[in-house]
């Protein structure tokens, strides 16, 4: 069947009609400012650093763009009632790649994050994983009712508590603390006890210092970050001191694009402290208006969550976009030297393949899940 046929072309149509645009063309937007900053902070690294072409890293970056780009469309499209039925399926899928990680897994600097596949080259399965493990929580805690609430909560804690073990194992605590953080935010708002909240908090922080105290030639390079964060004249702070420079040296409007130093000095620049080069080629300016991006686009999920009925949507749009309002701040924050290093990318505007795709998928749920049709003809099971 043609894509263009008239089955199609009535669907698109249809999508078109009751998608929120304004979400969605901030989403495409951010996709392409990343088009942008990769060629600007990839290119010359490449051209004098790597026996690779000029622009080898950004006609990849082009590429996952692309990918990440149909799937937001082939996500948001989707009848609700099928996407819930089809995504938990997914989330096995995720789990599964994420266990083989210890096996199978690539090691790059201490940590074995990393798959490398012959059809899925180099990719990183907790990308995957995180908007799936949310949309599959919000169906454990809202749709089975035939089972006791508490029970529920104990569940999606256990499915929590399953992906935590092999993050922790990696090791990548900046994941771990991410995904955490969106569980507490998720079970706050389906009304979970604040005493039992408040004690579930205590015992990740218990767990955490039990970690680093006990287990310090696995987990002490945490407790080191933190030292140096604290005080950058324990150890080796080069990273987050370049960065802050390159903020600074940026000032209001930025040196230029393609003029910024910081790419050629810190390793992952692209990646990991890619708001950094943005600040530092174009401005705190700029930077303030993603900023703003991020934020409208919690505004109009949140305006959405406020004015809906079905609680299954209602807790996933608040597990998507708290995801991706922590996942940004926590990046930003690390640059500005407001968090210790976490290695953790900005969603849409860093370079990775897994990055990118993670990105698209939380883009696609969350148009999906906004759609002016998301609620008829509803029927859960």
């Amino acid at each position: 069947m043609s894509i263009f046929s008239r089955e199609n072309t009535g669907l698109l149509a249809k999508w078109w009609r009751n998608v929120d645009r304004q979400i969605l063309f901030l989403f495409i937007f951010l996709f392409l400012l990343g088009l942008l900053f990769s060629f600007s902070s990839t290119s010359s690294v490449v051209a004098e650093k790597m026996n690779k072409q000029t622009y080898f890293f950004f006609i990849k970056h082009f590429a996952f763009v692309s990918i990440s780009l149909f799937l937001v469309i082939i996500i948001s499209i989707q009848d609700k009632n099928k996407l819930i039925k089809f995504l938990p399926l997914l989330f096995f899928i995720s789990i599964f790649l994420l266990t083989l990680v210890p096996l199978i897994g690539v090691e790059i600097k201490g940590s074995k994050r990393w798959l490398d596949l012959i059809f899925l080259p180099r990719f990183q399965p907790i990308e995957f994983v995180k908007p799936l493990f949310i949309i599959f929580i919000s169906k454990i805690i809202v749709l089975n009712e035939k089972m006791q609430i508490y029970n529920r909560y104990l569940y999606s804690f256990l499915t929590l508590l399953l992906i935590v073990i092999f993050l922790i194992n990696q090791p990548d605590l900046g994941q771990t603390l991410l995904l955490v953080s969106a569980w507490i935010i998720m079970i706050f708002a389906a009304g979970f006890n604040m005493i039992l909240l408040s004690f579930l908090g205590l015992l990740f922080l218990c767990i955490f210092v039990f970690l680093v105290l006990f287990f310090p030639e696995k987990f002490g390079y945490i407790f080191f970050r933190i030292k140096i964060f604290l005080d950058p004249k324990m150890g080796d702070n080069f990273q987050s001191q370049k960065a802050l420079e390159a903020i600074k040296q940026g000032g209001l409007t930025g040196r230029g694009m393609g003029e910024g130093i910081l790419k050629d000095k810190v390793p992952e620049a692209h990646t990991d402290y890619i708001i950094a080069v943005i600040s530092e080629e174009f401005g705190a300016i700029f930077v303030l208006f993603i900023i703003f991006i991020f934020l409208f686009i919690g505004y109009k999920v949140l305006n959405k969550i406020f004015s809906e009925n079905d609680e299954f949507l209602k807790l996933s749009l608040v597990g998507l976009v708290s995801l991706l309002i922590l996942q940004t701040f926590i990046h930003i924050g690390v640059n500005i030297r407001l968090f210790p290093t976490t290695g953790m990318t900005l969603p849409f505007l860093s370079y990775g393949g897994s990055s990118l795709i993670g990105s698209s998928i939380i883009a696609g749920a969350i148009l999906n899940f906004t759609r002016k049709d998301s609620t008829r003809n509803i029927k859960y099971e």
